[in-house]
């Protein structure tokens, strides 16, 4: 089934991980799909468009591109973010403002570019991407879980001012999901223990593993078809049992 048939798609961080999957399956289901990353583009078939979120007159011209290409935007997933690890004590102020101005600054970015294209369009759907961090504590992650925090109370904030305009709002809370983020860290940090660590990460999971993108994909999906028509201003978590079976 094609759920989002011509349904004009903007993704940042498209080109790898949970936005890379979440292109795919837009695609797959008829989508017209345009990537925003920062990042080379991947062999996707999707549009790609070099974007520094956190950057708005960048983020201003890549949206004005795909309005000016097709005439409309109808769903907006907010998906390009970094990740750091410390506690407030040792996060640098540089550290922190970084993760600010991409998840945070880049989030409300792209709402700002977005939102009165959506309008033009008569409404359309964004979808935040949130994080566990955000309702539950986690240690050593203070600025990440802050940035997390921002995104999942913007989403509610838009929800409610833009529910006249057929504009909805919701946000995805993933736990930890096997990306190539997690590979990275891993290899830096824990090098020779890779499959060991990996192994114990997963197992933090109570479900006993950690997510795959697509997963997390296609509850994006649903979230963007209009088999979700009456719901808005919600943070969906997708986490294996670890916010309800850990706590």
């Amino acid at each position: 089934m094609e759920k989002l048939k011509n349904k004009v798609a903007v993704v940042t961080g498209g080109s790898s991980g949970i936005g890379e999957a979440i292109s795919e399956v837009f695609l797959d289901n008829g989508a017209i799909v345009y990537v925003l990353d920062v990042q080379e583009q991947n062999d996707s078939d999707a549009n790609y468009i070099q974007c520094d979120v956190s950057d708005q007159g960048d983020t201003q011209k890549a949206m004005d591109q795909v309005f000016t290409n097709e005439g409309k935007i109808d769903i907006l997933i907010n998906n390009a973010g970094i990740s750091h690890i410390g506690t407030a004590e040792n996060t640098t102020e540089s550290d922190f403002d970084r993760i600010y101005r991409v998840n945070v600054k880049g989030v409300y970015n792209c709402l700002h570019a977005c939102i009165p294209f959506m309008k033009k369009s008569g409404g359309g759907v964004i979808v935040n991407m949130s994080s566990v961090a955000a309702l539950v504590a986690l240690p050593d992650r203070f600025a990440y879980s802050m940035s997390k925090g921002a995104v999942t109370t913007m989403t509610y904030s838009v929800a409610r001012d833009y529910i006249n305009d057929n504009i909805r709002c919701n946000g995805i809370a993933p736990g930890r999901v096997h990306t190539p983020f997690v590979d990275g860290y891993l290899k830096k940090n824990y090098p020779g223990q890779e499959k060991e660590m990996y192994e114990k990460l997963a197992k933090t999971q109570p479900i006993g593993r950690m997510g795959e993108p697509r997963e997390i994909a296609q509850l994006a999906l649903y979230l963007c078809s209009d088999e979700a028509s009456f719901i808005t201003g919600s943070i969906y978590p997708i986490d294996g049992g670890f916010i309800t079976l850990n706590t």
